[in-house]
């Protein structure tokens, strides 16, 4: 017997919860199930987190959550309670298989069977925002070593236990090579130790046109968190439906189990919602927590009444199915269906789906880390470029100099085009002459020389070598 945590949800939330619940114990899950109130009614209550402390002790203690849609009120500075729980609880793996079901869910991917895994922890998903300008708001990208080793074993370890063959890194690493540079360089560092498994890097945009294209080509797919995210819908979508869709949420300790799509509030108390999502997410849970013969009867059994012709109706097509249900009606036939295999669909066998155990991230020694610049970011109303660097020269010394101005990423001074549009936000390079020393000093008597002539400044980064190896980007045209 395994206690399980449970969250009903908004919106369709109750209803399929209930459908789930229903089937899953009708086929012998063995689970003690305490519930607790999260989302919409906590968040108007007056917690802008959607979830009380009472309710994070019981998450804690049972370790496996089972959690409904919910719907998170607009503006007011509401955060997204999947995202919290997901970091709060160091869920870093987010697993969503997108296998197709065709011919009794329309697809025009007919083969398609992958799965993709998500880094869920970091990225632009730190939320990390601040307006800096009167033009320029920006957002930090965070990308770590520790996030992306153990994302990437996770997609190879999944691979392996699941027979696949092939794992493929999708990144933007052309533009981003700090960032999504760390992701493929430990991509590749990973995928060596695992020989007898295929592996291959795609650049976004084109992995994500032959995803939409010829998704028969992937088996696992591992990406950043963005990335992860949007194209877990599109694959789930181009499946045949987002509604048909369940997650998995992996850490060390706990894990969440949920559909992808939302709380549907216009659907909700018709009974007509479709539970498959989250009955996709709780046969994971089931397996997460080695009650895989449970899983394996129950997955059988949903694909012999879709192959039945069982349908609700977000998936009903006339001459393809044979009886339009409601949700409570689509559990039951999923319950009458218990002990039987689909003869066209492909059925299910788990016997390898137990919880991986992968190991803890282990640190590595410091790198030698040296100062070799700053950047000065300043608000600069002005529109040209070389009225600013006449400005900034007056705070050079002997030993540092100017070096660069951008805009946008884009190089504007020295040698700036008259063409390139800029607005008031301005990358201010500095570097030490050749033979000098840059310290932390130099940058406080730099940003104090800003101050007492009037240069807005808004921030600085460090500008480090690690090891001997330039940590930092270039402008778009040095």
């Amino acid at each position: 017997m395994t206690t399980i945590t449970v969250a009903k949800g908004d919106g369709i939330g109750p209803e399929i919860m209930e459908a789930t619940l229903e089937v899953i114990l009708a086929a012998g899950a063995q689970l003690r199930i305490e519930e607790i109130e999260v989302g919409e009614k906590v968040y108007l209550a007056g917690n802008t987190s959607g979830i009380a402390a009472s309710a994070w002790d019981t998450i804690r203690r049972n370790k496996v959550f089972l959690k409904a849609p919910i719907t998170t009120p607009q503006g007011g500075g509401y955060k997204s309670l999947n995202v919290t729980t997901r970091k709060f609880l160091g869920l870093y793996s987010n697993v969503r298989p997108c296998r197709s079901l065709h011919p009794y869910v329309s697809t025009k991917h007919p083969v398609m069977d992958l799965v993709i895994v998500r880094e869920n922890e970091e990225d632009l998903y730190a939320g990390i925002e601040h307006q800096q300008t009167d033009e320029v708001v920006q957002c930090l990208k965070l990308i770590s070593r520790p996030g992306c080793e153990k994302i990437v074993r996770y997609a190879f370890e999944y691979a392996k236990q699941q027979g696949r063959r092939k794992v493929t890194c999708f990144t933007k690493d052309n533009i981003m090579k700090q960032t999504d540079g760390l992701f493929h360089r430990v991509f590749e560092e990973i995928a060596r130790e695992y020989p007898d498994i295929e592996n291959e890097h795609w650049i976004i945009d084109i992995g994500a046109a032959k995803l939409a294209d010829t998704p028969e080509l992937f088996d696992v797919i591992v990406m950043p968190n963005l990335y992860g995210d949007v194209l877990s819908d599109v694959a789930a979508q181009i499946t045949g439906s987002v509604g048909m869709a369940g997650s998995a949420n992996i850490g060390e300790e706990c894990a969440m189990f949920e559909a992808i799509h939302g709380s549907a509030p216009r659907r909700a108390g018709q009974n007509v919602a479709n539970p498959s999502g989250l009955l996709q997410g709780a046969i994971m849970m089931l397996n997460h927590i080695g009650q895989t013969a449970v899983a394996e009867k129950v997955q059988n059994a949903w694909l012999k009444t879709l192959e039945d012709g069982i349908h609700t109706y977000d998936i009903f097509k006339e001459g393809v199915s044979s009886r339009k249900v409601g949700t409570k009606e689509f559990a039951q036939a999923v319950i009458a269906n218990l002990g039987k295999r689909p003869s066209v669909l492909k059925p299910v066998s788990y016997a390898n789906s137990a919880a991986l155990e992968l190991p803890r991230y282990k640190r590595r020694q410091a790198a030698d880390k040296v100062l070799e610049g700053v950047d000065l970011f300043v608000h600069w109303p002005g529109l040209e470029a070389d009225e600013l660097a006449s400005a900034l020269t007056a705070l050079e010394t002997q030993e540092v100099k100017l070096n660069m101005i951008t805009n946008r990423g884009i190089k504007v001074w020295p040698e700036g085009f008259k063409e390139t549009f800029c607005t008031d936000h301005w990358r201010c390079r500095f570097k030490p002459v050749k033979g000098a020393r840059m310290t932390k000093q130099t940058i406080i008597e730099l940003l104090a020389k800003a101050e007492a002539r009037g240069i807005d400044s808004i921030k600085t980064e460090n500008l480090y070598a690690f090891n001997g190896e330039q940590a930092y980007s270039l402008g778009q045209g040095q």
